[in-house]
């Protein structure tokens, strides 16, 4: 990768606040971006990140409205109305057993996971570069390769698994490119917002790390890499493909 592949470009990176989408916004700043507008809900978080690098603006929104997606719009169109990247990051994810199916979460995880990808897409599609837009998705292997209780996470990535290839057919003729990556177990905050512990927390990263083949649980730097790496102009021949980034557990499960 040339050391400035995104020279003057204007990225969006939603869930920009936090873990892997914190990462990818300073990646891309870091590869000369000349706009990284990161997007969620929790405004002290995006401002924390925005402080490390001159080139990342925050945007309070939340992009399952109308109004929220409308803003990120707005925020491009502020700064020369021309998108080159579109990162859709934002993703939450709650246990959903059967037994204990409860309605609202499963409702949220739809909405964020899903809804939230289609609607800011339909907002910034105008503003996208036609040709040389990239589209990349954070999914998860979850939506390949599902576990139990967590059916409607995992249901909800196999949308974004059909997003990608979908999107990429659709919008192949228009020379715009759309691929996902699809992270295994990655240190990320969302642990414990399902209500686990420090202590916890590391104890199933170590029960799980016992069983990739690679013997680690990956950071949101890892996934970062690939982020960038499937946005890189470089790449023009790469389109609708779902990279899967585990450290091997795929392998395992066969």
């Amino acid at each position: 990768m040339p050391d400035q592949p995104f020279a003057e470009q204007t990225v969006v990176i939603t869930g920009g606040g936090t873990g892997i989408g914190r990462a990818a916004a300073l990646s891309f700043a870091e590869l000369g971006a000349r706009t990284v507008i990161i997007t969620g809900r929790r405004k002290e978080r995006l401002a924390e990140v925005a402080a490390l690098h001159e080139a990342i603006v925050p945007v309070g929104a939340d992009v399952t409205t109308e109004a929220g997606a409308q803003a990120v719009a707005d925020a491009v169109g502020e700064r020369g109305g021309v998108l080159d990247v579109l990162v859709h990051n934002a993703g939450i994810f709650r246990f959903s057993p059967l037994a204990a199916l409860d309605a609202a979460s499963a409702r949220d995880v739809v909405e964020t996971n899903v809804l939230g990808p289609l609607l800011l897409t339909g907002h910034l599609l105008p503003l996208l570069r036609s040709p040389g837009g990239q589209l990349v998705l954070v999914s998860s292997r979850g939506g390949h390769n599902p576990g139990p209780d967590s059916s409607v996470y995992s249901a909800s990535k196999a949308a974004v698994h059909s997003f990608t290839r979908s999107w990429a057919a659709e919008l192949a003729p228009r020379g715009i490119r759309v691929n996902a990556v699809a992270p295994g177990f990655v240190r990320t905050e969302v642990y414990a917002a399902n209500g686990l512990g420090p202590e916890q927390v590391e104890g199933l990263f170590a029960g799980v790390t016992a069983t990739v083949p690679l013997g680690r649980i990956g950071e949101p730097e890892d996934v970062a890499q690939w982020i960038t790496r499937l946005a890189d102009p470089a790449n023009e021949l790469v389109t609708g493909q779902i990279i899967t980034v585990d450290g091997g557990l795929d392998i395992a499960a066969r």
